[in-house]
């Protein structure tokens, strides 16, 4: 059963009056955010309202929240915030892709990605500042690990992402946001306590209203965590980078998890046991590195021990990173190969190649100018 403790920490901390700074409200799950509003003086009913007008109608301002009394509104703008971040930089794709660079009060920064793919809108949200996992292939890890992000922060990346959708600008639909994806920066295991407290807002019927199969949390691994994930009664999808198909590789691609991928996959097999979710395996295709005849054949060996699907995803170029990205050729080879082995194997497509979508690659570039 989920732990009470882990979940909106940072409104329980101000409920319980060990906070002196302005409270970021969409970290509040409602029980915290009724209990906070109480012990205030003021009445249960209006953090209900308050709620309502965060999650549901989106307001940005105190002022905007017309039923509360003008009293209230003041109050709240005394000890209280809805957004922390600013829009540092956003680029745009040629196929709709939408990256947001969010910067923090203390000069941080992360990336927010907006992926619309016909009627599905999602939201690629971040766990941390940067990653302290270091995958040498990927620009997330590249200036280092620099802290975790609130569970707030984390809930105002997908908020960000759907005012977008939503907001009748050049590039925006009619439709609405549909799926999070906590694969942006940063290892959301490493961060268990924001991020399940962040998804359990993004998923409450009060909050963002996004179904628990509609979020997918993607993690290197981190086997203790994962089946925690398990018990926490929550039906979301769990993917796993796993990006090699025997240890040595792994350890030489992934050097900060040394993990066996046996013990690995002998999570994700409580995972599916305990959730009854198919868990997926995330393999990024490095030309000359892992997609070999011979990687293939030991990738389906793996899948076969688990209930699981494949997904392929062919290398977003990093500049100065010594890895390639193969041919699309290449790819459906690797694919048709693990598909012999009787693997459910898709080839995903890149989005926003021509804005340079890959995970850390627009802070890496606002860093270095």
């Amino acid at each position: 059963m989920p732990n009470a403790a882990d979940n909106a920490t940072e409104c329980r901390a101000a409920a319980g009056g060990n906070s002196a700074a302005l409270l970021h409200l969409l970290g509040c799950d409602l029980p915290a955010l009724r209990q906070w509003v109480e012990q205030h003086g003021h009445q249960r009913y209006r953090a209900d309202q308050i709620a309502e007008w965060l999650f549901a109608r989106g307001a940005d301002t105190f002022a905007a929240m017309t039923n509360l009394s003008k009293a209230l509104r003041a109050w709240l703008d005394e000890h209280a915030i809805i957004y922390r971040s600013h829009v540092a930089r956003e680029s745009q794709a040629g196929d709709g892709t939408r990256k947001l660079l969010l910067s923090w009060p203390d000069d941080t920064s992360v990336e927010t990605v907006w992926i619309p793919d016909g009627r599905r809108n999602t939201a690629c949200v971040s766990s941390q500042v940067g990653c302290p996992v270091g995958c040498r292939f990927c620009a997330s890890g590249l200036g280092g690990f620099q802290r975790n992000l609130t569970a707030g922060e984390i809930v105002e990346q997908a908020l960000r992402v759907r005012r977008l959708i939503e907001s009748g600008e050049p590039g925006s639909t009619a439709g609405r946001l549909t799926n999070v994806v906590m694969m942006g920066m940063g290892e959301p295991l490493a961060n268990y306590a924001a991020v399940i407290a962040a998804i359990r807002i993004i998923n409450a019927p009060w909050g963002l209203g996004i179904g628990a199969r509609k979020i997918t949390l993607s993690t290197v691994g981190l086997p203790k965590q994962i089946r925690r994930l398990a018990q926490e009664d929550l039906q979301i999808n769990l993917a796993l980078s796993l990006h090699a198909s025997n240890d040595e590789l792994r350890r030489t691609l992934i050097p900060w998890d040394k993990t066996p991928i046996a013990e690995l996959l002998g999570a994700c097999a409580e995972y599916f046991a305990g959730t009854g979710r198919e868990v997926t395996l995330e393999y990024v295709l490095l030309a000359g590195v892992n997609d070999q005849p011979q990687h293939a054949r030991e990738l389906g060996h793996l899948a076969r021990r688990l209930r699981c699907n494949v997904n392929l995803l062919r290398y977003n170029v990093v500049p100065g990173l010594p890895y390639d990205r193969p041919s699309s050729d290449a790819a459906f080879d690797f694919q048709r190969r693990l598909r012999a082995e009787g693997i459910n194997a898709h080839v995903r497509s890149s989005r926003g190649r021509d804005i340079d979508a890959a995970c850390g690659q627009l802070r890496r570039a606002a860093e270095h100018q």
